[in-house]
């Protein structure tokens, strides 16, 4: 799955969906999209990455108590 780093636009790929779901998981280990080279995985905090489409990432994604936390 690719996902975009806020900043700088930049597209990353995600090496474990799994990690990417997980709420209690603050971060997820990617790897950048730049060039033609295969990059070293690195780790980036989820709450700096969106969708492609600038979207953000589910909250339920994000935050373990998303039910119970006020909105």
């Amino acid at each position: 799955m690719l996902l975009q780093l806020k900043h700088s636009g930049e597209l990353v790929k995600i090496l474990e969906i799994q990690e990417l779901l997980d709420p209690n998981s603050d971060i997820v280990h990617a790897k950048e999209q730049e060039g033609e080279e295969e990059q070293q995985p690195d780790s980036f905090k989820k709450e700096n990455l969106v969708f492609p489409s600038g979207e953000d990432l589910p909250r339920c994604w994000l935050d373990a108590d998303y039910r119970t936390a006020n909105a």
